[in-house]
């Protein structure tokens, strides 16, 4: 009993009331706790912005997933990159360098699907970014790139040169800048280093092809993929070389006459101070120094392997070892060599690998020729590389490609994807002329004898291919140009030369040849005639082939006209450039096509665009004959606008030198330009229209096209502003030319007697006509000018008709508006010098036949011929007239209010008639 109660005195229960707390135990744990909040708002703005792909990943989400251990997750977070960066593509700027180096650092993942989906995106960047963004991240790039072309894997291998396409396309000259590292990764690709028992002793490394059975792909296939990239990627150092010159039909740099742009020189602009010329010493070509000595460049600082192959020592180790490795591949692609095939058939794809082989060894060929020491190098191969060249590959030149068999079934080929069809697309014939191109790059005038077997051979099949008519395309022409250029060179008697150019000019003749084919044609033709051109010049011996060529580009201009403006660019420059060497087949054919390459309608000079038409008139001075239909062309073809002012300026000017005015000290040549043609020419051009045109205007009534006057027998013509400025630019022209004549008197005779036979008695005549024939009046104006009393009643009629034609333009008339200053001081000039023309333009004023509505234009151009500082001696010699005009003015007035008009006339009669002020008044007069 004792026991039980102290057990509950150790643990009584504690008895609960009703409404009453639970208090706490001693030992209870305080689980309360108190939060703030933490302010980010910029981090939170970021996420906010951050776009996100359908998935609802940002790009921060899809990058970081690129280092995922799951193929499956990387190969979605490229393909979610895609379509994000496709969607927004501003996301490329602010994380370029995060998408740059994740992409790159997959070229060598394990999983293909992965590669596959880099590649992808890879090549969707390249046409979104810049080669001046990609280009600080390039090396990271290109060490990746490295890294994937030398893996172990053959799949990576095979993938890196997709990504080495893209690349190359997208950034040829960032690639390149890496040459030597990557084409050491292109040598291992198809080959591998051995050590060569014959050169252990100097512990000289070997190259030798390798296979690999594992590969998908045959090892034959496997070299031409990689042969392939290569060629691309020497194609792109070749581009980038800007010394490098092309050699198909680019002047070579021994040429003194490579062609070069002309300094258009204006020699009126030029004494005006308007235009600066500067000259060169040496022709604006380097001066030529013979010195032992030679300055260091500052690239020859730079270490070799930076310089790549623009070095000299990187460039011939690099052919050391490629060139043995391509000569293994033409050796397993070519006919078999113990028993040749007839006619040395290829299959496509060792014709395929045989072309990327010459390709290659073209492209370093060409790399070679970018180094000062030339000939140096050219020695070097020749002497390295020509034995094995002409055992290898002249053995069975030239080559053709094996067709599939005819007699098959065509419905043999389906179902089999491995089924290899016709091989018309593989072009043998480019095979064999690059294979020509390298072999005549071996040799020169001083091997001729040696090289004369293969070279007799080349020879042959070059002037074959041009002679049997089939069609070529512009790459085939120009390698084929090329070879030929390359042996006129090599043998330059006459014999050998001119077969060859007569086996061109087969191909010229034909028809239907594509543009860039007949220019590469043309540009042949053109060299080599420049080049005969200097030996002619001491041999006095041209080619017979080279003359009716010559003589046949004019008619082929005339033929051509508009249907190809840039071939008749091309013609012209040769026509032009023969034309000033006086070449005397081609002036000959050009004086008998001259009428139709200058016809006003249809001819070469209408219808070309600006620079061909200032060709075309500077060869007008070349002709040795400008005949009268000729010269009547020309003027036409100044007047009707077809061409510009300035051009239709310097054509008189041509005309003009060429005729017996020009001032020449020597004899020129005879019956070049006939006096009375040149006048007629002359006379034409400042008219401005034909007979036949000025007849049919006379038809014409009413405005807005005619402004008439009941006070003057003229009618005006108004001209559109276009050709009336032009007309006016010519005029000015036309105006120097006759200024110049030594005697003013008969010419003077002579343009009266023009304006008397053609102009007088017409009813309707031209704006720009009338302001013409005025200019010319008072250009060639002197003492001993007798103007008939014909003449000058029409000049009267046609100043009083011009002036009421300005007096009467409406304010909104902008286009007229601008012929005012013009054709008012034509009209104010003769009238200060001719005194008659002023009187009886005066007596002409009889105010009594005309309406009221001009009798306010009559009054004002009084007080403006009054207030005019030149004509007022003239105006108060003839002051009874205009005081009898004035009179007659008030009497049809009279009982009418006097109107301001009639107020000014008055004020303006008494200040400077009336009152007879001595000396002239310097006030101008403003309408």
């Amino acid at each position: 009993m004792t026991k039980k109660r102290k057990h509950q005195e150790d643990f009584q229960k504690v008895k609960l009331k009703v409404g009453k707390k639970k208090p706490k135990l001693e030992n209870a744990t305080d689980t309360t706790f108190k939060t703030r909040a933490i302010q980010i708002p910029e981090q939170l703005k970021e996420d906010g912005v951050l776009p996100t792909q359908n998935r609802k990943l940002n790009i921060k989400d899809l990058l970081s997933q690129m280092h995922h251990y799951s193929p499956g997750v990387k190969h979605n977070a490229l393909v979610g990159l895609k379509d994000l960066l496709s969607q927004y593509p501003f996301v490329i700027d602010a994380h370029l360098s995060n998408i740059i180096s994740e992409v790159a650092a997959v070229f060598t993942d394990k999983d293909s699907g992965v590669r596959g989906a880099a590649v992808h995106l890879l090549q969707f960047l390249a046409s979104k970014i810049k080669a001046e963004q990609i280009a600080p991240f390039f090396p990271l790039v290109s060490a990746h790139l490295s890294s994937a072309m030398t893996h172990i894997s053959e799949g990576i291998q095979e993938d890196s040169l997709k990504v080495l396409d893209i690349l190359l396309e997208a950034y040829p000259a960032l690639l390149t800048d890496r040459s030597i590292i990557l084409l050491k990764n292109f040598v291992e690709l198809i080959s591998h280093q051995q050590l060569s028992k014959r050169l252990k002793s100097r512990e000289k490394l070997s190259w030798m092809l390798s296979v690999n059975p594992n590969r998908r792909v045959t090892s034959q296939h496997w070299r031409l993929n990689v042969l392939t990239r290569l060629k691309k990627f020497l194609q792109a150092v070749v581009e980038g070389s800007r010394e490098i010159e092309d050699e198909g039909l680019q002047e070579q740099k021994d040429n003194p006459h490579s062609v070069r742009n002309p300094v258009c020189i204006s020699w009126k602009a030029h004494a005006n101070n308007q235009q600066h010329v500067q000259l060169f010493g040496n022709g604006g070509l380097r001066p030529k120094i013979n010195s032992s000595f030679r300055l260091r460049s500052l690239a020859s600082v730079i270490d070799s392997a930076e310089k790549g192959l623009s070095s000299a020592e990187n460039l011939k180790s690099f052919i050391e070892i490629i060139i043995p490795l391509l000569i293994e591949c033409w050796i397993e692609a070519s006919p078999a060599q113990s028993a040749p095939i007839l006619g040395n058939l290829l299959e496509s794809e060792s014709q395929q690998l045989m072309q990327q082989v010459l390709n290659i060894i073209h492209l370093l060929w060409k790399l070679t020729k970018r180094h000062d020491e030339t000939y140096k190098m050219e020695l070097w191969l020749r002497m390295n590389y020509l034995v094995d060249f002409k055992h290898y590959f002249m053995r069975h030149f030239p080559y053709s490609i094996q067709e599939t068999a005819k007699h098959k079934k065509k419905d043999s080929c389906k179902g089999n994807k491995y089924c290899i069809g016709s091989s018309n697309s593989v072009d043998h014939l480019l095979l064999n002329l690059t294979l020509c191109d390298i072999m005549v790059s071996l040799a020169s005038t001083a091997t001729l004898q040696m090289d004369s077997s293969w070279l007799d051979m080349i020879r042959k099949f070059v002037t074959d291919t041009l002679q049997d008519g089939s069609k070529l395309n512009s790459k085939q022409v120009n390698r084929l140009l090329g070879v030929t250029w390359r042996l006129m060179q090599i043998q330059q008697n006459k014999v050998a030369t001119e077969p060859l150019i007569k086996a061109v000019y087969t191909l010229y003749q034909q028809r239907n040849l594509l543009f860039p084919v007949r220019t590469l044609l043309l540009k042949f033709f053109s060299r080599v005639y420049q080049k005969e051109d200097l030996r002619s010049q001491r041999t006095r011996s041209r080619s017979k082939v080279l003359s009716r060529w010559l003589a046949g580009l004019p008619q082929q201009l005339a033929l051509l006209g508009l249907k190809n403006p840039e071939l008749s660019k091309q013609l012209i420059d040769i026509i032009h450039s023969a034309a000033s060497r006086s070449n005397k087949e081609l002036l000959q054919s050009l004086q008998a096509t001259a009428a139709r390459i200058y016809d006003p309608l249809e001819g070469a000079l209408v219808l070309l665009p600006a620079e061909a038409q200032r060709r075309l008139v500077q060869l007008v001075y070349f002709l040795p004959c400008l005949p009268t239909s000729l010269l009547a062309c020309l003027s036409r073809c100044c007047i009707m606008g077809r061409m510009s002012s300035e051009l239709a300026a310097t054509l008189i000017g041509i005309l003009h030198m060429r005729s017996s005015f020009a001032g020449w000290k020597c004899q020129v040549q005879d019956n070049s330009v006939n006096d009375v043609d040149y006048f007629s020419f002359l006379f034409s051009t400042l008219i401005g229209f034909s007979r036949k045109e000025l007849t049919d205007l006379q038809g014409i009534r009413g405005k807005p096209h005619i402004s008439q006057t009941q006070l003057s027998p003229v009618r005006l013509y108004l001209t559109d502003l276009d050709q009336f400025l032009h007309h006016w630019a010519v005029t000015e022209m036309i105006c120097h030319s006759l200024s110049t004549v030594s005697s003013q008197s008969q010419c003077f005779d002579i343009l009266q007697t023009g304006i008397c036979k053609y102009l007088v008695g017409l009813v309707v005549i031209p704006d720009s006509t009338a302001g013409s024939v005025l200019c010319a009046i008072n250009k060639l104006l002197d003492q001993a000018c007798i103007l008939s009393e014909t003449l000058n009643k029409f000049l009267a009629s046609c100043c009083y008709s011009l002036l009421y034609f300005l007096l009467t333009i409406d304010k909104e008339d902008a286009e007229h508006l601008q012929k005012r200053d013009m054709l008012w001081g034509c009209c104010i000039s003769a009238l200060a010098l001719l005194p008659r023309l002023l009187r009886l333009m005066l007596q002409s004023l009889q105010v009594s036949r005309i309406c009221r509505e001009e009798l306010p234009v009559v009054a004002q151009l009084l007080r403006l011929l009054m207030q005019h500082g030149q004509l007022r001696s003239h105006m108060i010699t003839n002051e009874f007239l205009v005081q009898q005009i004035i009179k007659d003015i008030m009497m049809l007035k009279s009982g009418e209010v006097q109107e301001q008009w009639l107020t000014d006339l008055h004020y303006c009669f008494n200040i400077y008639l009336a009152s007879h002020p001595q000396g002239p008044v310097p006030i101008n007069a403003v309408y």
